[in-house]
């Protein structure tokens, strides 16, 4: 055991760590970034829920590491050939964390309403890579941590217990908030290095801080309904279930638009249906009411007017997401959207079109595609 260690303290991976200091905390993060996303796929596998509770407890156990090494705990013992690492792994944690979250919110088709929580991310983020003391700030690292941990148990939670509401999600969160003021009162008092850098009142008052902004955009309906996400949102000329199938006919985007397939401007002829056609991932066994929000815009008083809402129920388990379609035949030309929500109305996504009504247009190349 003694030769490893000496072999591994000769190693030319502690050479490059030593070399390239000042760049290894970012190279880090982002390797842990680009392990999850490379690995990662829906969060109800096996695999994803092992490596996020490994991400989260490692991330814990080390940062409780990294903030009792001044106090000389861990001098003449294993640990201590390890110190220079545990900001590296901090880093990586971060970066793995981080990059799952973003996995799972980028299956929706539209964030458009959703993309203020994840600039709190982004500036977290950051913040971490740029400011002086970078990992060494405890202000910082714990409010990243309390963050993550947050977003963690509203992932883990409702995908635990097949089950999702909001009374669910402020639980969630106060598991968050108990386990991150345990951490950081244990640390508090273990290590007298750690009272003499930060005031406890300070640290606890940032926590809360982040834990009430997070609940009022929940509140606020600024943040998905975590773990679902809309893989497909279609507006389309006509949907056909046929056994377990559904074939989507709709009019296809220019090619050089690819990253959406349907067109966004809908030719419709009169005695026609617009259909809207969804898919929605949701977790084995999770079972949620689904509403397709129909609105219209007037140009007369510049708003979004509520047309009518249509839901359906779904549950949760299929790859492709379970699919599902609403239709509405009574309707005029301009423009539309088609909110995919909850019944706590958390915004999945949004479907945007344009309405054009001419006799003398025809549906620009239709094409049938199956789900």
């Amino acid at each position: 055991m003694r030769r490893l260690l000496v072999q591994f303290r000769n190693s030319s991976f502690r050479s490059f760590v030593r070399r390239h200091g000042k760049y290894a905390p970012i190279l880090f993060f982002i390797g842990g970034f680009i392990f999850d996303m490379l690995t990662l796929g829906r969060i109800d596998r096996t695999y994803d829920l092992v490596m996020l509770c490994l991400h989260m407890t490692s991330l814990s156990f080390v940062l409780y590491l990294y903030n009792v090494v001044d106090d000389g705990k861990w001098k003449n013992t294993f640990l201590e050939r390890f110190e220079e690492y545990f900001p590296l792994a901090i880093q990586f944690f971060f970066g793995a964390l981080s990059s799952a979250y973003v996995i799972y919110f980028s299956r929706s088709v539209s964030l458009s309403k959703t993309v203020s929580f994840f600039l709190i991310l982004v500036a977290l983020l950051v913040a971490n890579e740029f400011l002086k003391q970078r990992i060494s700030n405890k202000y910082l690292q714990f409010s990243v941590y309390f963050f993550l941990s947050f977003t963690f148990f509203t992932f883990m939670i409702p995908v635990a217990i097949s089950k999702m509401s909001p009374a669910l999600f402020y639980i969630s969160g106060g598991i968050s908030l108990l386990c991150t003021l345990t951490l950081i009162i244990l640390i508090y008092f273990l290590s007298p290095s750690t009272r003499s850098e930060i005031r406890l009142g300070r640290l606890l008052a940032i926590i809360l801080s982040i834990y009430v902004i997070i609940n009022l955009f929940y509140y606020f309906r600024l943040i998905p309904p975590v773990p679902l996400a809309l893989d497909q949102g279609i507006v389309a000329h006509y949907v056909e279930k046929t056994g377990n199938e559904y074939t989507v006919t709709y009019e296809k985007n220019d090619s050089f638009i690819f990253w959406r397939d349907h067109r966004l401007k809908f030719v419709f002829s009169p005695n026609e249906n617009v259909y809207i056609y969804s898919s929605i991932f949701a977790p084995t066994n999770l079972e949620q009411s689904i509403i397709h929000r129909w609105k219209w815009f007037n140009v007369k008083t510049s708003e979004w007017e509520l047309i009518e809402d249509i839901g359906y129920e779904i549950i949760g388990g299929r790859d492709e997401g379970y699919r599902g379609y609403t239709y509405k035949s009574n309707i005029w030309a301009g423009e539309w959207k088609v909110e995919v929500i909850t019944n706590e109305e958390l915004v999945l996504g949004v479907i945007d079109f344009e309405i054009s009504i001419d006799e003398n247009l025809e549906p620009i190349e239709l094409v049938e595609r199956k789900f």
